[in-house]
């Protein structure tokens, strides 16, 4: 298919039907987000600097600035960039080789910081964030976790998922700024009301009322701090998987399906493969993957790193535990969410 340009070119993305679930009947899709130029958050840079270049808030040439360890930077580059807009990124250690080369590449500059505070990495970022503002007058942050474009950026998605299906009964979707989920959702059930939305954290996460875990091993999902993007009447249903289990997820993704992608779409793999096997047939399901590999072949790919950081030392578990409100969770546990429930710990 033709573009004029790369910003023409986001989204669109293959929706690919997986191996789990084909013997009971269940139809199990996979919305290869991963499969954007730089990753599903493509789609959000697009959506909020066009927005604030039509509004006016952002000006023709003004510096973007924003907090981001992964693909929301790559997004704001890609777009920001094309443009003509100066791009400063504030990340932390964490972020890996492969994204810091990129965003160098595109001509972003990198600030890192060099130690978590008081909310972790993140608020370390967004102080920085706070002392770049000051010092470049004009300068535009995009505020990926409370800005409604963040979701909105998530209807062209939902409106393909209709094109390409017609109707789905399950979607399922990682949560960190809440967006990419919560977006889709909504526009989603605008025509399929009944539509079951399964939300997908990380042990260690404060998004579903869990105590913060600084130290936690995945990227791009999971959060030390509450987005206001985080809608949480728009979920159903949340899964929370320690690092192992989404590691080993990831890699059963490539070896099982073909699909070389990171912890995230990994975490989101393996709750699709339960309700592969514990949804009636006839049920359609969508998960919603949207980091590739490459960054994380350091890392999940990587058996010294797995010695290294003792992932293997951690619990296991092959199916979900049911857990009561409240229960403080270890390995993959899970539990309904109802509506306007945010009982953050």
């Amino acid at each position: 298919m033709r573009y004029d340009n790369v910003i023409d070119a986001i989204g669109h993305t293959p929706l690919v039907r997986l191996r789990a679930g084909e013997d009971r009947g269940v139809r199990v899709f996979a919305k290869l987000e991963l499969q954007n130029l730089y990753g599903m958050k493509d789609r959000v840079g697009r959506e909020v600097i066009l927005a604030a270049r039509a509004s006016g808030e952002l000006a023709e040439g003004a510096p973007v600035v924003e907090s981001s360890s992964g693909t929301m930077a790559l997004g704001l580059a890609l777009v920001g960039r094309s443009l003509g807009h100066p791009v400063h990124i504030v990340t932390d250690p964490r972020t890996d080789p492969i994204t810091s080369a990129k965003l160098r590449a595109l001509g972003c500059q990198v600030h890192v910081v060099d130690r978590m505070t008081s909310h972790g990495w993140q608020s370390a970022r967004l102080e920085r964030l706070e002392t770049l503002m000051r010092d470049l007058p004009g300068a535009f942050w995009p505020q990926q976790y409370s800005t409604p474009n963040n979701p909105l950026a998530y209807r062209a998605l939902a409106d393909e998922l209709l094109d390409d299906l017609g109707e789905l009964d399950v979607l399922v979707g990682s949560v960190g700024s809440g967006g990419s989920l919560c977006g889709t959702a909504r526009q989603l059930r605008k025509k399929l009301p009944e539509l079951r939305t399964v939300g997908v954290d990380c042990v260690g996460s404060v998004l579903f009322g869990q105590p913060d875990a600084p130290g936690r091993l995945q990227s791009g999902l999971g959060n030390s701090l509450q987005p206001r993007n985080l809608d949480h009447t728009a979920v159903d249903d949340v899964h929370w998987l320690n690092d192992r289990e989404a590691f080993s997820a990831a890699r059963e993704l490539a070896a099982r399906e073909q699909i070389f992608a990171g912890n995230t779409s990994g975490s989101v793999y393996r709750v699709l493969s339960h309700l592969a096997r514990s949804r009636p047939p006839g049920t359609t399901v969508v998960g919603i993957l949207p980091d590739r590999g490459d960054r994380y072949h350091d890392s999940v790919y990587d058996d010294a790193y797995w010695d290294a950081h003792e992932v293997s030392e951690l619990a296991a578990r092959s199916a979900p535990e049911p857990v009561a409100d409240g229960a403080v969770v270890s390995a993959w546990s899970t539990r309904p969410w109802a509506p306007g429930e945010e009982d953050v710990a």
